[in-house]
């Protein structure tokens, strides 16, 4: 092993600054994603690359899911359901489909009050 190799002290930069101003953009920008950010701080004239900014993005926690999942689609705007105090207050209804022993299908819809 080589002297010079052996003797290298790593010389990192300190990211405080730039962490603190790109929370300060997803704050202010919510749904903007790491490379909207990036072109925010270079015309603000950061000297720093894409990758730089792109892992800072993700250690500060800033993530942003690309899409939301079909199946929760109508759950995320769902409200609270208030407790139930008489009959006929809620209702829930469904289709039900089956076969008969001879081949022919009944359907029905079936209605339930719920207490």
């Amino acid at each position: 092993m080589q002297r010079a190799s052996f003797a290298y002290k790593a010389g990192g930069r300190d990211d405080t600054v730039l962490r603190q101003r790109l929370r300060e953009l997803a704050q202010v920008r919510v749904r903007y994603g790491s490379q909207r950010l990036y072109v925010l701080l270079r015309r603000e004239g950061w000297p720093d690359n894409h990758k730089r900014v792109h892992r800072l993005y993700c250690l500060e926690g800033l993530n942003l899911r690309s899409k939301r999942p079909r199946r929760n689609r109508a759950a995320a705007h769902r409200l609270e359901r208030l407790p139930l105090g008489r009959l006929h207050q809620n209702w829930s209804m469904d289709f039900v489909a089956d076969n008969l022993f001879d081949g022919r299908k009944i359907r029905a819809l079936t209605i339930v009050d719920k207490l």
